[in-house]
């Protein structure tokens, strides 16, 4: 079984920074080395470091004396000013795909916008679908029931966190819909468990001609 890498936060402001700052410099064309195309979009991005496996046999083949180097700190949090410039161009942004969504189907509304509600409800649709509900009729529904079990979780992990910053009407629907899944959750796992409780069925003796 394969081991499960390692995440490490990379700053791409800084890598950006540092890139512009090289480019100023002049090398001479058989001392340049070959790098890498900058990032287009500026903040944080995931990199997924080598196993643990590779990280053990480098380990193994460096000198015993040299301690291991502490993990990284984290880039520093974008600045006020970074997010609300991030936040208007994704505005603008959608903004103009929605207009070439209207443009192209004159029938489509504006669409309104998101609230804490959506956010419940697609976590209850994706809960219900890895339990097997939305099949078509004469399939065999398909069961993701650790899936399901994550997606629940995350919902009581929501509750958690917003306790006490949400409206009377908020709360309400996210308390019924961690209600609803976790009982979906307990008939399907207890039908399951009885399946697996039940023995063979013996095979049925031919009758004589």
């Amino acid at each position: 079984m394969s081991e499960t890498p390692k995440f490490t936060v990379i700053d791409r402001r800084k890598m950006k920074a540092d890139e512009e700052q090289e480019s100023q410099q002049q090398t001479p064309p058989e001392t340049k080395l070959p790098s890498t195309p900058p990032e287009p979009n500026a903040g944080p991005r995931l990199v997924v470091s080598e196993p643990k496996s590779e990280a053990r046999r480098e380990s193994a083949s460096a000198p015993a004396d040299v301690p291991d180097a502490a993990a990284p700190p984290l880039p520093p949090p974008p600045t006020a000013q970074e997010s609300r410039e991030q936040k208007l161009a994704y505005d603008a942004s959608a903004q103009r795909l929605e207009d070439l969504v209207r443009a192209q189907n004159p029938a489509v509304g504006p669409q309104p916008p998101v609230s804490f509600e959506n956010l419940v409800q697609q976590f209850y649709v994706s809960a219900m679908i890895q339990m097997g509900a939305g099949a078509q009729e004469g399939q065999r529904p398909r069961v993701d029931i650790l899936g399901a079990r994550t997606t629940i979780d995350l919902l009581g992990v929501l509750a958690e966190k917003t306790r006490g910053n949400l409206t009377e009407a908020e709360d309400n629907t996210l308390q019924t819909v961690l209600f609803e899944v976790r009982l979906a959750f307990l008939e399907l796992t207890n039908m399951i468990t009885l399946q697996s409780m039940q023995p063979p069925t013996p095979p049925q003796p031919q009758g004589k001609r």
